[in-house]
């Protein structure tokens, strides 16, 4: 096996540790994916002053991201069937890098949210793809722990974002920034489509019978709904939290971004921690645990006072990202192996559409209202009541490898 593997069609099942470097390939390309993304919060209040935007319209570019990815993710089928899983994660690299270059040079209000549209739509064909990349070259046994170390990159560039932001803008423009961003994902990108291999095989196109069969089953709805809580609680809320920070508790964009980088800190071992623990407990209990403590520390997120503050943000933060891993696990087993993909692909944009479109967009509104700490804690209550949801997954219990 080369570095990077040798998957030829539907790959043949291996232990983590015998993928572990084409795993740790697709991890950089969604590293990557998700630095573009989350870089634009800590940006956020510098953006605000130079282009005019009021923290409604902040949240709007989020949405605009969220519909590109709702966009993006519905369709990765049709890419994936025609051409390859491989060819998806392709599309989605180069797509990156392009998207953040364009954004750079652009400052009417217009351009911003096509750019924005375009940025969600190139990151929206790497989940579905890299998902059932995963599921397939990895025994079923060690699903969680290369779910989780694939969920590590979400953590690593949460953490990364807001400090690098802090640390180049006192040496660089913001759009200057973007570039350097940009420069970097097609590079990486490149280098995907020259050497990698994992991915050679096609996936299943959302043919109209498919998503009837899908669409009738409960399970399917219901996660729907877990991952649109569980993004909203992560990416939703830290697209919002350096506004909430400084405009509502009063901390300097320095302390704010500080604060908001190192909590993320936790989130490149909890993720891998929740994979392990996941592969021994069950997809359910996991799900229901992490659900009552995020629900729990996000209500407190928006309550506490400030001398508490600081605290529930790296508690809230450790704990929501523990959700990826059995999530994704659990979303590889409502369904037979051929419909992963296909399943993903609709599951996960109209989760992403609420948790990172409208949770942000209802923060800002909030907040214009002067209650960021009220939306915050309204987030928190439903994820506490989510386990009631969990009760009613049917998770397949055949041990069904590969592709």
């Amino acid at each position: 096996m080369t570095v990077l593997g040798r998957d030829n069609s539907c790959p043949i099942p291996q232990t983590f540790r015998e993928r572990f470097a084409p795993i740790l390939f697709i991890t950089s390309l969604f590293f990557l994916s998700f630095m573009a993304r989350v870089t634009l919060a800590p940006l956020m209040p510098t953006l605000e002053g130079a282009v005019g935007l009021s923290h409604s319209q902040a949240g709007s570019l989020f949405l605009m991201i969220s519909i590109g990815f709702f966009v993006a993710q519905i369709s990765s089928g049709f890419v994936s069937a025609r051409l390859s899983h491989k060819a998806a994660l392709n599309i989605s690299a180069l797509g990156i890098g392009l998207a953040l270059l364009c954004f750079s040079f652009t400052r009417s209000m217009g351009g911003i949210n096509g750019v924005m549209f375009f940025l969600g739509l190139s990151a929206g064909f790497h989940v579905p793809s890299a998902i059932a990349t995963i599921t397939a070259m990895v025994s079923r046994k060690d699903w969680g722990k290369a779910l989780g170390m694939h969920q590590t990159a979400p953590s690593l560039s949460l953490v990364l974002a807001p400090l690098l932001v802090q640390y180049l803008l006192a040496r660089l423009s913001w759009w200057l920034i973007l570039v350097c961003l940009g420069a970097v994902s097609l590079g990486t990108g490149i280098v995907f489509v020259l050497f990698a291999r994992s991915g050679d095989f096609r996936g299943e196109a959302p043919r109209p019978e498919i998503i009837k069969t899908i669409a009738g089953q409960a399970s399917p709805w219901i996660m729907v709904l877990l991952f649109a809580l569980a993004i909203g609680g992560s990416i939703g809320l830290y697209s919002m939290l350096p506004l909430y920070l400084i405009s509502e508790r009063g901390f300097e964009q320095g302390w704010a971004n500080a604060v908001l980088g190192l909590s993320r800190i936790t989130g490149l071992f909890m993720a891998f921690v929740a994979g392990m623990l996941t592969d021994r407990l069950g997809e359910k209990r996991a799900l229901s645990g992490v659900f009552l403590s995020a629900g729990i520390a996000t209500v407190l997120l928006g309550a506490v006072p400030d001398s508490w503050l600081v605290w529930i943000v790296f508690i809230q933060a450790a704990v929501v990202v523990c959700f990826f891993p059995p999530g994704f696990s659990a979303l590889s087993r409502i369904v037979p192996p051929n419909l992963r993909s296909v399943t993903t692909s609709l599951v996960t944009p109209s989760a992403f559409l609420l948790g990172g479109g409208i949770v942000p967009v209802f923060i800002g509104y909030m907040g214009e209202r002067q209650a960021f700490g009220l939306g915050i804690a309204l987030i928190g209550c439903l994820m506490v009541l989510s386990p009631l949801m969990i009760r009613f997954l049917v998770l397949r219990d055949e041990e069904e490898d590969g592709c």
